[in-house]
């Protein structure tokens, strides 16, 4: 892992106060969502040496600056515009110059809507770093939140589980568990990264198989 401790402490609290400055409007994205991705991130950084820590913490706290609704039309543009904002951001706060490029193009490939494929290892960090914080409990937790925001129902009425009808997500939160989170651990770009997915869907699914379980079908 290059860049040293003192670099890494010195710019940890200037990317938290750059990821903060405006107020918060989304739980599921919220600072905690930044400190966990980037946790996520240290992990995985154990691994590969030879990645730039600091691309990595930067692009870790700045991945959001730029959030639209799941149900934006516009949702997969968002992270460019996050890319760009970071860019400028991080200009105007004498980050190094040599290092903008990495940390757009890590903040522009995290996301899942914008189906771009990370091609440094910093990019691969980051986008497993932010998959990782879907999965598992708080994974979960955030995808009930999301869905109380867009209007979801929890689950179908009958049929929970989608056995007899075509999954939707949008119209039943339950629904998102096979319809995206299922897939997340196989994009993992790390191999620890696989493998702490794996572990964390394990508990999504055992989650779902509990609540298909209690949920009383109409008599």
């Amino acid at each position: 892992m290059t860049k040293t401790t003192s670099s890494l402490a010195s710019w940890h609290p200037r990317l938290v106060a750059l990821a903060t400055a405006l107020p918060e409007t989304d739980g599921a994205h919220d600072t905690s969502h930044l400190h966990r991705v980037w946790r996520n991130a240290t992990g995985l950084l154990r691994d590969h040496p030879e990645a730039d820590a600091l691309v990595v913490m930067a692009a870790c706290y700045l991945h959001d600056l730029v959030n639209l609704p799941k149900n934006h039309p516009e949702r997969h543009l968002a992270s460019r515009q996050a890319a760009q904002q970071a860019t400028r951001d991080l200009a105007g706060a004498g980050f190094p110059d040599a290092l903008l490029p990495g940390v757009a193009h890590a903040i522009e490939t995290h996301s899942f809507s914008a189906g771009l494929a990370p091609a440094t290892i910093e990019a691969k960090i980051v986008q497993d770093a932010d998959r990782l914080d879907a999965l598992g409990a708080v994974g979960l937790a955030r995808m009930f939140y999301t869905a109380g925001r867009m209007g979801s129902a929890l689950a179908h009425g009958s049929d929970p589980a989608g056995l007899a009808r075509p999954l939707d997500d949008k119209a039943y939160s339950l629904d998102h568990i096979a319809v995206k989170l299922a897939t997340l651990p196989a994009t993992m770009q790390t191999a620890a990264g696989r493998r702490i997915g794996e572990e964390r869907l394990r508990a999504l699914v055992a989650f779902r198989d509990q609540f298909v379980d209690e949920w009383a079908a109409p008599a």
